[in-house]
């Protein structure tokens, strides 16, 4: 984990426009959004898939790094007053508290764009149509059908009391999808596997089950240790899978999606160890 959390701390400083460059306070910014946090838990997924399917590590990085300032410019927008209106994210202030709230909307707008330049000008696959669907995967998880839609999904259901397959489909969009992308992606820079469902399948588990815990640590952990403000979701009033199923409920059905994405890795024997050991880890995390 140690070794690829470098890789691509190294790859995403390499990647993002340097702070001077024109527009400078904006490339600082994005840079500032960007380095220095977070666990790089979709990255670990993408290597470990591509190890699966025998990727180039230099392959693999780029797509890991496309997956990473997606997830980091849904965070920037995520923080903004007109949604969640969060002041710590990461140990650090929010961007729009440490810039401004334009400055923040234009990060995002600016790492979005950037993560479809890095997947359409470097050659992640020898097959120009596999590498086509790449960008269409990373689009369908990024927008309204994927990540942008469970967003806003989630702010409709401010206050109101979702059944759990609601829920599940909420966060199936909101959490999930990128986390599906980032498996799959880091797959599709290597050979096809004869069993991508299986693959497919893992990654719907371990997104939920990251959700799932996400929920739990919020309910029980401090800020100190999140790294972002705990509770926040309780107190705006967002439905969680602790206001649903109760905390002690919620943690088996973790360890259930644990379960079922071990199950699903079977197909590939040992090959798969790193993607099982990160679902432990998923489910197993304190922060």
């Amino acid at each position: 984990m140690t070794g690829v959390q470098a890789r691509v701390e190294t790859a995403l400083a390499r990647l993002l426009p340097a702070a001077d460059a024109l527009p400078p306070r904006l490339h600082a910014a994005m840079r500032y959004a960007v380095l220095d946090g977070g666990k790089r838990v979709r990255p670990l997924l993408a290597f470990a898939a591509g190890g699966l399917a025998g990727a180039a590590e230099a392959r693999v990085e780029v797509a890991a790094c496309a997956v990473e300032m997606i997830h980091a410019y849904s965070l920037v927008h995520d923080d903004l007053p007109c949604m969640d209106d969060d002041v710590l994210r990461r140990g650090k202030p929010t961007v729009h508290v440490e810039y401004d709230e334009a400055t923040a909307l234009l990060v995002g707008d600016a790492l979005q764009s950037l993560a479809f330049q890095l997947l359409t000008e470097h050659p992640l696959n020898d097959d120009a149509a596999r590498q086509l669907g790449m960008a269409r995967l990373l689009a369908l998880a990024s927008g309204s059908r994927g990540m942008a839609g469970g967003q806003a999904i989630d702010l409709a259901s401010v206050g109101k009391t979702l059944s759990l397959p609601e829920l599940e489909s909420m966060h199936i969009h909101k959490t999930g999808a990128l986390i599906r992308a980032a498996v799959l992606l880091g797959a599709r820079c290597g050979a096809p596997l004869a069993d991508e469902d299986n693959l497919d399948h893992y990654a719907k588990c371990v997104g939920l089950a990251f959700q799932v815990v996400d929920d739990v640590l919020d309910y029980e952990a401090p800020t100190a240790t999140l790294g972002k403000t705990a509770g926040k979701d309780a107190a705006a009033g967002k439905p969680t899978y602790v206001s649903l199923l109760g905390l002690a409920r919620a943690r088996e059905l973790a360890e259930e999606l644990r379960s079922e994405a071990h199950l699903a890795l079977q197909p590939f024997g040992a090959r798969a160890a790193r993607l099982a050991e990160l679902a432990d880890f998923i489910v197993l995390r304190k922060f």
